[in-house]
């Protein structure tokens, strides 16, 4: 709820407040143009950062690694254009940040840190082994907390396959 009225109320209040100072600054003609020129090299800048993060996508799916990073800096690109692209100083600085190389490796390395330990990872699919509770490599899968095993029973189930 209070993230909902920071980003609909405060961050257009703040934005408009900016404008109107910058518009005052420097006059209304050149803001608008300011605004219509980060706009359009903002959409620039995402498609170009967007290009590197499928690449990189798609060569960390054929080396048979989880995109996991991967994944993370393409949400990262979406956002800072989505911001580069609403109009206001404020949201331009923002989608800089997400969307320069060198930053957002510092922001993804927040919302990872913030984000890891809310993340459930399920694997379909598991081979025998790892679905009896035994690692890869043959030994006890280690639990955190030093959880105890759960007897029990289970139904395999197939997918609903896609026409």
């Amino acid at each position: 709820m209070v993230f909902l009225v920071l980003l609909f109320v405060v961050v257009p209040i703040i934005e408009l407040f900016v404008i109107i100072q910058v518009g005052g600054a420097i006059g209304v003609l050149p803001t608008i143009a300011l605004l219509v020129a980060d706009s359009i090299l903002g959409a620039m800048l995402m498609r170009s950062q967007g290009r590197i993060a499928w690449g990189r996508f798609n060569a960390a799916l054929a080396e048979g690694r989880i995109p996991h990073r991967e994944v993370l800096d393409g949400a990262l690109v979406i956002f800072g254009g989505a911001l580069l692209l609403t109009p206001g100083f404020v949201t331009d600085v923002l989608g800089i940040i997400l969307l320069l190389p060198p930053t957002r490796v510092l922001v993804r390395a927040l919302v990872a840190r913030r984000l890891l330990p809310r993340i459930v990872i399920t694997r379909f699919g598991a081979p025998a082994a790892a679905a009896a509770g035994t690692a890869r490599r043959g030994g006890p899968r280690r639990r955190p907390g030093g959880g105890a095993d759960v007897e029990g029973t289970a139904t395999e189930v197939d997918p609903p396959r896609l026409q």
